[in-house]
């Protein structure tokens, strides 16, 4: 009779052991790999397919896609909280229903600030959903997503999640992961975390300038869910780099901008790297190789 406390025993550490064996999902062992910041943000009107297409092109690894949420909780690519920076709207995304949202433009702004890259093409983008743009690139691209604000936005996970799954994005081959998702926001990183853990997680950091150190503490409470951190160029040392590597972490770097900041940050050997212009940094990338 006493055997049964045992084996129940036994069988419960086997199956934390398995819990704990898809703790974390692996991240691509390929580096630096490329991300385009925004889409190709430095030529195009940032968050809209063309400026995906433009990354596409350009031969990103990745493309970096911010989301908020409308009033009626459809997702979208935008980075603000607010439309006014990038279109020619007013007040916050979450006040807008998709069909509002859809009335505004979202190129006319970059013409605007950047008169030199103005371009017709650009005059009459829409803000996309991100539904939008898993129809129009599919399995075509590699995904690196950021939730912004989920605090802000009730289910903004879930409806993440659901949406890769619908599309089958979510996948375990190896090589590299078709999505990324990254936040700034811990609590967000753990609920995905719990509901598919598949997914490979990245915390956002900004640190301050040469500032960037993470606790022992950090450390442990990082490896169990996130697969690697985000952090400023500027706040980083290869010191730092080499020690979150040596913790099990990648590093990922944001946003160069130049020449100059390309080269800088493929001395410090990152896992990958923020691109606003892709063309640039994968020229940089190549002629460093």
């Amino acid at each position: 009779m006493q055997r049964l406390p045992v084996i129940l025993t036994l069988f419960l550490l086997i199956a934390a052991c398995g819990i704990s064996e898809i703790s974390k999902a692996p991240l691509p062992v390929e580096e630096p790999i490329l991300i385009a910041h925004r889409g190709a943000s430095a030529y195009t009107p940032e968050h809209t397919i063309l400026a995906y297409e433009a990354a596409k092109q350009a031969g990103a690894t990745y493309i970096e896609i911010d989301l908020q949420m409308t009033k009626d909780g459809v997702l979208v690519a935008m980075h603000d909280e607010k439309v006014d920076r990038t279109t020619d709207g007013n007040g916050f995304v979450k006040e807008y229903t998709l069909e509002e949202l859809k009335q505004l433009n979202a190129g006319q702004s970059f013409n605007r600030t950047y008169p030199d890259l103005a371009n017709k093409q650009f005059e009459n983008l829409e803000v996309p959903t991100l539904e939008e743009i898993f129809l129009h690139f599919g399995d075509d691209v590699n995904y690196y997503i950021e939730m912004k604000s989920p605090g802000i936005y009730v289910g903004m996970e879930a409806k993440l999640l659901a949406l890769l799954k619908q599309y089958k994005l979510i996948h375990v081959n190896e090589g590299l992961p078709k999505v990324i998702i990254e936040s700034f926001n811990e609590d967000s990183l753990t609920k995905v975390h719990q509901l598919e853990p598949r997914l490979p997680l990245i915390k956002l950091y900004s640190f301050k300038e040469e500032a960037a150190a993470l606790s022992v503490q950090e450390y442990n409470r990082l490896r169990s869910y996130a697969s690697g951190i985000g952090a400023n160029l500027n706040s980083v040392t290869t010191d730092f780099i080499q020690e979150v590597q040596q913790n099990g972490l990648q590093i990922y770097l944001y946003t160069i901008v130049n020449e100059v900041e390309m080269k800088q940050a493929l001395n410090l050997k990152p896992n990958g790297i923020f691109v606003n212009n892709p063309n640039l940094g994968i020229r940089i990338k190549d002629e460093f190789d």
